[in-house]
């Protein structure tokens, strides 16, 4: 078997001291994308640029909050609520060594599900100090959060981590920096699977964009995305010990409140209604 071997260097080039990093990069790809292609989004439905300029500041902080607290207490709660050494690693970038000094690593975790529910609160606020209504905002974002999860997931390959379990596939990656085993390559199916949501809902909406407001490109993508992540947990190797003897893991059972909200943005219309979504004509009414 040809199997790819793996083990890329973290740095992809360094500033003096300073090592810039292939996950930080391809966080900041995903994000910067997703944040172009809102901007085109916005001005296409005549959002007003001023209720734009501040999306980027709350969405960047919500995720990137909501990713490492989520992280941190989803999946090493017994190591980040030990001590107050470790809490505080859980906040800043920062990891207390053995030889009594601080120093920096970047946010080496970060959980999907936690930066999902931080860019919900971040949209909450958001919404609140502009006006926009919410349910354009999430459905908006339902149209380009797909292409920013694919990058994450590749920063995720660079890093070899969320591995996948050993198989005999063709094309399995030697995780280098893990183990001499042959593993699935469960970042770059994700990866692989958010591209082709992401241009699966954008095909949607070019078609169907006067049902922005009603929740439909939000429940897709929670949807679409979830339920594969439910299912590609399969391949994957657990990433905490907890997980070993449970039916589902960590990753499905926080995908389970998420399908089940998209499924209801999608099919229940009345339900929604009553929630104040609205067609994109009806909506952006309350900003003229």
């Amino acid at each position: 078997m040809l199997y790819i071997y793996w083990n890329p260097s973290e740095i992809i080039f360094h500033i003096g001291s300073f090592g810039v990093r292939w996950y930080a990069t391809c966080w900041l790809i995903g994000l910067a994308l997703g944040y172009l292609l809102m901007q085109r989004i916005y001005r296409e439905e005549k959002i007003p640029d001023q209720k734009f300029d501040p999306l980027f500041f709350y969405i960047f902080i919500g995720i990137l909050a909501g990713a490492r607290l989520g992280h941190c207490l989803f999946y090493q709660p017994d190591y980040f609520l030990s001590s107050v050494d470790h809490f505080i690693e859980m906040l800043i970038p920062m990891h207390h060594g053995s030889d009594g000094a601080w120093h920096y690593t970047g946010y080496a975790g970060l959980a999907s599900h936690g930066g999902v529910l931080g860019m919900f609160i971040a949209i909450w606020l958001y919404c609140r100090n502009t006006k926009v209504p919410g349910w354009v905002v999430l459905d908006n974002f339902g149209v380009v959060s797909g292409i920013a999860a694919a990058f994450i997931r590749i920063g995720n390959l660079m890093n070899s981590e969320i591995i996948g379990n050993v198989t005999n596939v063709p094309w399995a990656f030697i995780f280098e920096r893990v183990d001499p085993y042959p593993r699935h390559p469960g970042q770059l199916y994700e990866a692989i699977a958010y591209f082709v949501i992401f241009a699966i809902i954008l095909t949607v909406y070019r078609k169907h964009r006067e049902k922005v407001g009603t929740g439909l490109f939000f429940g897709l993508c929670l949807t679409l995305i979830f339920t594969f992540r439910f299912f590609i947990e399969y391949t994957k190797d657990i990433q905490v010990d907890f997980e070993a003897g449970m039916l589902f893991d960590m990753g499905q059972l926080l995908s389970i409140p998420f399908i089940a909200i998209g499924l209801f943005c999608i099919f229940c219309k009345k339900g929604m209604a009553k929630l104040g979504a609205k067609p994109l004509s009806e909506s952006l009414k309350a900003l003229k």
